[in-house]
């Protein structure tokens, strides 16, 4: 019996099924990390499908029907263990990245990559497919104490309640703000305070702007996960995506992100991230990473690449002007251009929500 049209299934455990897909010819379909017995394998492919298992020589999945959650990312963390996050899934991964070369010169590593970035990027499309998505960029360096990193978290938390899907690089910093601002929607002030005051306590000796490498970063964390769960029922109220990669794993992605769309293609990972965020992108101060991701944004509006332009909002002043001096340089690339009446610089909270809730896609179709 012939297969109605070429299909593609992802990540299935196909065998109990067997007696039924021995009866289908299957040209034209793809297979794509299945549990297959050895019959219906047999089958598949004599009929022309095409199947691309998961291969047992690496730590992660060739193909994920989802993106990754927190309890995935961070499998085999031990809080009883100073070097906890070092036994964990994603610190695995990283580990046997670097072993196999950042580049992956090895055929089957750059395929096996490409294939679970693929994944990734399908999974991380039907997540924000009919969302309004607005990115939080900003520097791994931002210390939990400092009062931007509060003030992200606010900004993040209202943006989340009012419907908005945060996304941000996924990583420390003004990244883990804006999730933790999210993971706390249905929380009051007093809750997400008192979740700073212990995320914030470093121990002696931490290195400046480096707070992400003190061995008990994630530990507080999870401290904070396991005190201020998220309401049962209440996942998608919270929801937010990290879109973070293993080229920078030295850096334990944000914990307080609900799902996390990990990459190994660095490139990849960031023309997508801001691609996705179609209702604006928020700016707090960062360092080199940042400022690209400025003028990255600014090119795809520029050149309408997306299809709409979108609020560009630098958040720090003094930051943007005097100690990175970006706000010159994007004001005068962008004068005269359609995204050029949606830049903005403020150190104002209430002004970055009002840019965001005003923006209207529609009205900026190019």
């Amino acid at each position: 019996m012939p297969a109605r049209c070429p299909a593609a299934l992802q990540n299935l455990d196909l065998r109990p099924w067997s007696e039924q897909l021995q009866q289908h010819t299957f040209a034209g379909s793809v297979f794509l990390g299945c549990e297959l017995d050895t019959e219906s394998t047999g089958i598949i492919a004599a009929s022309g499908g095409i199947i691309i298992p998961n291969l047992n020589e690496f730590h992660f999945r060739l193909h994920r029907s989802r993106l990754y959650s927190p309890e995935e990312i961070f499998a085999g963390f031990d809080p009883s263990d100073p070097n906890g996050y070092r036994k964990t899934f994603d610190y695995r991964v990283y580990l046997q990245y670097v072993q196999q070369g950042k580049r992956g010169t090895r055929i089957n590593v750059s395929l096996a990559r490409a294939l679970h970035d693929h994944s990734i990027t399908d999974a991380l499309d039907e997540l924000v497919k009919g969302r309004k998505v607005v990115a939080v960029m900003g520097g791994h360096a931002m210390e939990r104490g400092e009062p931007c990193y509060t003030k992200l978290a606010m900004i993040a938390r209202t943006l989340t309640r009012e419907h908005f899907l945060v996304a941000t690089g996924g990583g420390p910093g003004a990244m883990e703000a804006a999730h933790l601002g999210a993971f706390f929607a249905t929380r009051e002030d007093s809750e997400l305070l008192a979740a700073i005051d212990i995320l914030k306590v470093r121990p002696a000796g931490g290195e400046p702007e480096k707070e992400y490498a003190d061995a008990d970063w994630l530990h507080r964390a999870m401290k904070v996960r396991e005190q201020f769960p998220v309401p049962e029922g209440e996942l998608r109220r919270c929801t937010s995506v990290g879109v973070p990669t293993w080229f920078y794993g030295h850096e334990p992605p944000a914990p307080f992100s609900t799902h996390i769309a990990k990459y190994f293609a660095n490139s990849i990972r960031e023309d997508g991230l801001l691609e996705i965020a179609r209702h604006g992108i928020v700016f707090a101060p960062g360092s080199a990473g940042t400022t690209q991701e400025i003028f990255q944004d600014a090119a795809q509006n520029h050149y309408g690449t997306v299809g709409v332009v979108s609020p560009m909002i630098l958040f720090g002043v003094d930051h943007w002007t005097n100690v990175r001096p970006v706000w010159p340089l994007l004001t005068a690339v962008s004068t005269g251009k359609p995204y050029g009446d949606l830049i903005a610089l403020t150190d104002d909270s209430g002004r970055v929500l009002e840019l965001l809730r005003k923006y209207d896609p529609r009205k900026h179709v190019v």
